[in-house]
């Protein structure tokens, strides 16, 4: 399947994060002695920076040894177990004046996003004390970052170049000689696995398989790690998954503590093209175990319930088989002149010269057009696109621009012969011609090809000013990734962005297509049926690309399915699978979407993850409750032992109420809703309940947010309420707190008034508390101060801002006794 598709992208191997990179650095010595009075000026240090951060009240804690994390101090804003949607928040951060950013504990793997980072904590605490200046009215905390080593710049994922990667690569090559030598046996090979080996290192896997074959059923001593992986390879990359399952099966029962994270991956995915979902499911948890180093990836729970909802859902599409399928390969359909396709086809029209293609042993690829039959959406009158464009090797997956007078196609890199890389591997790459007096000229490739590496599967955006294409080029995340270009005004091309891990995984992303709404492509990374799953995702022009969604049943199988194209008008369009019951290798299927009335309602699910506001430590066993809009509770779990929660089988686009209580922490509630045919993710941060308790110059307060009322007012507002709320669950929680109110203003207005109308504020409060159930007796007072006790020199002496005002109109809750 996909023959010449995978030829060239399937033997490369990404090295990707450049975390992965900087964690291979490490420090020969210690910088410095315990000893020595260098360290003594850090304690005092951190000794000042907690008691300072206590007497603002603000939460903290240091993390020490945390790889490629910068020293210094972060406002932490937010924990998350996934970073899918933390882009377009660091976006909205940033456009409000923040430095922000994200990254991940490899403690808990979880991702933590900061609004600011700091080398100094008097700016940090200084800048906190005023909420950056009012610009930001949501919790945070504040992270120290202590690491004993030298600090390796944090670099995000879409900055990675190729020189940051090399160190990884150079170990990852020593790494994997030495499995290898470990691996494979010493005895001598027979003939026939020699001779499979000869074609399965020039790639000619149809023919590799079957002498693998012949060598396994004929000789037991044949059944070395090494040849029962090629034998499953050779099948895996033709996509003949009952075959590859049958190898990959014994290599696991035989080998299962050498086969590497990939093999994990391949042996699952074999799992699924055999329909065995259950299996593959607790396979694709070992992979993702060895993936991260033996914890557990919180994703995985995720992509199952997206597999059990993909496989629960009703058909959405109505799908024929096509008439000019032929028993090769026929794929990657394109819309061209209104009324044509132009697809790839490996059927061969020449009587007299067959020109077989070893990796499967079909014809090379052509490029065909044919006429659209608008009533049945069949293809009819096929014949070969242009003479000028097709030659001896393959041509394939088309885009045009808007006017239909340019083109560009994937095609081997080749001049008088084909041109081999440093590895001996035939790339492909991306060629543009134009049409001239009705006819195409002779194509040039486009400046970002390489000799080194593959450029393919062009897809141009609605107004032609974008070209998006796959490619495994050198800061790709995965196998083959999806990068896109400007098309300038010239002709020339903008420098290649990578889509990032949103769209991206270390797998392979491949075959694009992007309309006015959606982008649309093929990946075996996310979770779906088995093989090639087709994918979309919406864009929105400020954020960017939004959630990936599997387009579900029957576009997608337990094989491979792909090169999907759509008119969003009409809803129809056409897509390539090689599933059981087409006519060939690759099929082209057309299909439509059916009437809304005769879809039923989807499955939903809302999950998260629980965690402690302050460090982010997993919190197992705390009380999700899932309410209506009135409160009413329609389900409950506890967390498990991941922290982790998932209400399944909900109504499509509808609001909820989370509720999470756990012991000596304040409650959490918050709105959510669910999306029609999407896992919700809402992750809830605990705040501990002493965590109110700080000390400033000596005296313990319980410090709230600012409790506002309005002009003139007295009466507790809702807001308020909620902050006091927190402060009589500390009171539940310490039954020994005595306390007393102090309520100020600030200078502006008369003197006298001011503190006759923060008396009224302080008393207001002491009712609202003592309403609550508080005996009145544990509120020794309740005064208003008025103007009296300023924080700062806003005396109506000189000239002051808002914001230094606001630090003077305060409620304060003094400690009298505990």
């Amino acid at each position: 399947m996909r023959s010449f598709i995978n030829l060239y992208f399937l033997i490369f191997v990404a090295f990707i994060h450049a975390q992965d990179f900087q964690a291979n650095l490490t420090s020969e010595q210690s910088f410095i002695s315990e000893s020595t009075p260098v360290l003594e000026i850090e304690v005092t240090d951190s000794e000042a920076f907690e008691r300072t951060a206590e007497s603002y009240a603000i939460p903290h804690k240091t993390f020490e040894n945390i790889k490629d994390v910068q020293n210094g101090y972060y406002v932490i804003s937010g924990i998350f177990s996934k970073s899918k949607n933390l882009k377009s928040q660091v976006k909205k951060l940033n456009k409000k004046g923040f430095d922000s950013g994200y990254f991940q504990n490899p403690e808990n793997d979880l991702f933590y996003l900061y609004l600011n980072h700091y080398k100094s904590w008097e700016t940090a605490l200084e800048e906190c004390s005023t909420k950056f200046n009012n610009r930001y009215d949501k919790e945070f905390w504040m992270l120290k970052i202590a690491n004993n080593e030298p600090d390796s710049e944090l670099i995000s994922l879409e900055d990675v170049t190729y020189e940051h990667l090399e160190n990884s690569e150079q170990s990852t090559l020593t790494s994997n000689k030495h499995v290898a030598l470990t691996s494979v046996e010493k005895e001598s090979k027979n003939k026939l696995v020699q001779r499979a080996d000869e074609y399965f290192n020039k790639m000619w896997y149809a023919e590799a398989a079957k002498l693998y074959e012949l060598a396994l059923n004929k000789n037991d001593d044949a059944y070395t790690f090494d040849v029962l992986k090629k034998a499953g390879d050779a099948h895996y990359f033709n996509t003949d998954m009952e075959k590859a399952y049958k190898w990959y099966n014994i290599l696991y029962e035989k080998y299962e503590s050498e086969m590497s994270s990939d093999y994990i991956f391949k042996y699952a995915h074999s799992l699924k093209g055999t329909g065995n979902y259950k299996r593959s499911k607790r396979l694709m948890k070992l992979y993702n175990r060895k993936l991260a180093g033996e914890k557990i990836e919180q994703n995985s729970e995720l992509n199952e319930i997206v597999l059990d909802g993909l496989l629960r859902m009703d058909d959405r599409f109505d799908v024929k088989n096509i008439n000019v399928n032929s028993k090769y390969s026929e794929f990657s359909p394109m819309f061209y002149n209104g009324d044509e396709i132009v697809y790839a086809s490996a059927k061969d029209s020449s009587v007299f010269n067959t020109r077989r293609y070893k990796w499967n042993n079909q014809p090379y690829l052509d490029l065909y057009v044919a006429k659209i039959n608008e009533e049945s959406q069949d293809l009819k009158n096929a014949i070969k696109f242009s003479k000028e464009i097709n030659t001896k090797y393959h041509e394939a997956s088309v885009a045009f621009s808007p006017d239909n007078e340019t083109m560009y196609f994937t095609r081997n890199n080749y001049g008088k012969k084909l041109k081999r890389d440093k590895n001996g591997i035939n790339n492909l790459k991306i060629y543009r011609s134009k049409k001239i007096n009705g006819e195409w000229t002779k194509a040039d490739e486009v400046s970002f090809n390489s000799d080194e590496y593959s450029t393919g599967h062009p897809a141009l955006s609605k107004d032609g000013k974008q070209l998006y294409f796959v490619s495994d080029m050198p800061g790709s995340i995965g196998e083959t990734d999806i990068f896109v270009v400007d098309v300038l005004e010239d002709g020339s091309f903008s420098t290649p962005r990578n889509l990032g891990p949103e769209i991206n995984t270390e797998h392979k992303e491949m075959f694009p297509f992007i309309n006015e709404k959606k982008l649309y492509f093929s990946s075996d990374g996310h979770a779906g049926l088995g093989g090639l799953d087709i994918f979309e995702v919406a864009f929105d022009d400020e954020v960017g690309f939004l959630e990936v969604r599997n387009v579900g049943k029957p576009i997608n199988s337990k094989k491979d399915d792909f090169s999907f194209i759509v008119d969003e008008d009409t809803q129809k369009g056409y897509f390539a699978s090689n599933r059981s019951g087409g006519k060939g290798d690759d099929d082209i299927y057309s299909f439509k979407t059916l009437q809304i009335e005769e879809i039923p309602a989807n499955t939903n699910a809302i999950s998260g993850i629980v965690t402690e506001l302050v460090g982010g430590d997993i919190m197992p066993n705390a009380l999700v409750q899932l309410l209506d809009e009135n409160n009413i509770k329609l389900k409950e779990m506890e967390t498990d032992e991941n922290g982790s929660f998932v209400f399944e089988d909900l109504e499509s686009d509808k609001r909820y109420v989370l509720k999470t209580t756990k012991g000596s922490y304040f409650d959490d509630t918050r709105d959510t809703a669910t999306k029609n045919n999407e896992i919700v993710n809402v992750d809830v941060s605990m705040r501990k309940l002493n965590d109110m308790i700080a000390v400033e110059n000596g005296i313990r307060k319980l410090k709230t947010e600012m409790i506002h009322f309005n002009f003139d007012k007295s009466y507790i507002r809702k807001d308020a309420s909620l902050e006091l709320d927190k402060l009589i669950a500390v009171m539940n929680d310490s039954p020994n707190m005595i306390i007393k109110i102090e309520s100020h203003t600030d200078s502006r207005g008369d003197a006298v008034y001011n503190k006759y109308l923060s008396d009224k504020r302080a008393k207001s409060t002491r009712e609202y508390i003592i309403a609550k159930g508080i005996d009145p007796s544990r509120i020794e007072s309740a005064i208003g101060y008025g103007e009296e006790k300023l924080l700062n020199g806003c005396d109506g002496s000189v000239r002051c801002t808002e914001e230094q005002h606001y630090l003077n109109r305060r409620s304060e809750f003094i400690i009298v006794d505990m």
